[in-house]
Order: C-alpha cells, then sequence, then structure tokens
C-alpha cells in the first residue's frame, strides 16, 4: 500500500502543467561559434536568437459600433400674435373691414347691418387663416374681429369729419341746404331723417355720443363674429 504512489504516479504528473510550452530545439553553437548554455534563447555574443518564440495572438476585436445620439425634434414655432405688429392682420383687418363698411353703407335694415358686420369678424378669421396657415384660436379671432371693426369705424370717422367739414361750409347758405335736401331725399331718406341729419350737424355732443356708440357697435359685434368663426374654423 505504501509503494502504490510511487509504481502508480498520479495521473495530473502526467499531463502537461500549464504554463509550459515545449521550446523546440536549440543548437549548442550559435552561428558565430560561441557554445550556447542549454534552452538559451539568445547568444550571449552577438544576441542572435536561437529559437522562434511563441507569440499569443490576440483576437481583434471590433470597436464598438459609434452610436449617433438622437437629436431632440425641432421646435415649432408658435403661431404669431394677432395686434398691430402683425402686418398680414393689418391688411386682412383693413380689408375685411372697408367690405363691412361698404356693405353697412347701403340703405339696409339695421337687423341685416347688424349680421353684415357679424360675418366681417368671422370673413377676416378665414381670410387670416387662409394665408398664414396657422390656426386662429377664439382669443386671437376676438381680437381678430376687433382690429376688422375698427378699420370699419376708422373709414366712417373720416369720411363724416370730411361731410361735417363739407355740411358745417354749407349750411352757411340756404340755397346749399336746399340743394342737400334734395340730394338725401334722392337716396330714399324721409323729409324727418333728413331734418334729423341737419339737427345733428349742429349739435357737437350728440355727435360724440353717436361716435362713441357707433365705435362700440362696430368693434364688438365683429370681435363677437371672429370668435364664432374662430370656433367653427377650427372644428373643421
Amino acid at each position: 500500500m505504501i509503494l502504490q504512489p510511487l509504481l502508480f504516479p498520479p495521473v495530473d504528473y502526467l499531463l502537461p502543467q500549464p504554463g509550459l510550452e515545449d521550446t523546440g530545439a536549440v543548437p549548442e553553437f550559435c552561428t558565430c561559434g560561441v557554445e550556447l548554455p542549454p534552452d538559451a534563447r539568445f547568444c550571449h555574443k552577438c544576441g542572435k536568437p536561437q529559437r522562434e518564440e511563441v507569440r499569443l495572438v490576440e483576437e481583434e476585436t471590433a470597436p464598438p459600433a459609434l452610436v449617433e445620439p438622437r437629436l431632440p425634434p425641432p421646435a415649432v414655432a408658435p403661431p404669431p400674435t394677432i395686434d398691430f405688429h402683425n402686418s398680414l392682420a393689418v391688411r386682412v383687418g383693413f380689408l375685411a373691414g372697408s367690405l363691412a363698411f361698404m356693405a353697412s353703407s347701403l340703405p339696409f335694415p339695421v337687423v341685416l347691418r347688424f349680421f353684415l358686420l357679424l360675418g366681417a369678424g368671422a370673413f377676416s378669421v378665414f381670410l387670416y387663416r387662409r394665408r398664414s396657415g396657422h390656426p386662429v384660436e377664439i382669443r386671437s379671432g376676438v381680437k381678430m374681429g376687433w382690429i376688422t371693426g375698427l378699420f370699419c369705424f376708422v373709414i366712417f370717422t373720416v369720411l363724416f369729419t370730411i361731410s361735417f367739414v363739407a355740411m358745417a361750409y354749407l349750411t352757411r347758405d340756404a340755397g346749399m341746404i336746399a340743394v342737400y335736401r334734395q340730394q338725401l331725399g334722392a337716396m330714399g331718406m324721409s323729409p324727418d331723417k333728413v331734418q334729423e341729419a341737419l339737427d345733428l350737424f349742429k349739435n357737437p355732443a350728440q355727435i360724440l355720443l353717436m361716435l362713441v356708440s357707433l365705435f362700440v357697435t362696430s368693434t364688438v359685434i365683429p370681435a363677437v363674429g371672429g370668435a364664432l368663426g374662430a370656433r367653427f374654423f377650427n372644428k373643421n
């Protein structure tokens, strides 16, 4: 039992140990004539290598693929604010206000003039949406309609001021007043309405009250129409 390990050495002893390699045949003499020690790697005189070195070839690993960073989506610019700094809103308001003034100047009933101003505000929103390509919210629709009504009032005020100055000059002559009555009568005004128009030019306080009332009517009604137009067109 004691001699068994000597007669039968362990199997692990016969297997090659890790880290040990076959160095190959090494000559006894170098080409320069010097005797080499056993297992010499280099000649100690001339430095010539005596055997090939086993080089471990490392597997080339591919570099990691570069992942392009995801750029954030481009920021969407908000639609421009509708005010007097917006040139497109000013042009649309002037056009719609001019059309509203010409339509309301015709001898239509009061109810029809109301709907004309309401439609002018909605039309301005439609035209602005089409020209700009931006949706119009209800609040912006109110502004667009208000700008339209303001231009309508300004056009009326300018023409009314010119008429007032001309009328103040004409009332000095009785003959010119008769001509003015005939012209207003030819336009379909009754004699009572003609007299009211003449009396209006003689009362500055009444003229001021009329302008204030006209300002409120000309701006509020188109603003409501602009809000209704913005709500209607946004649904579609």
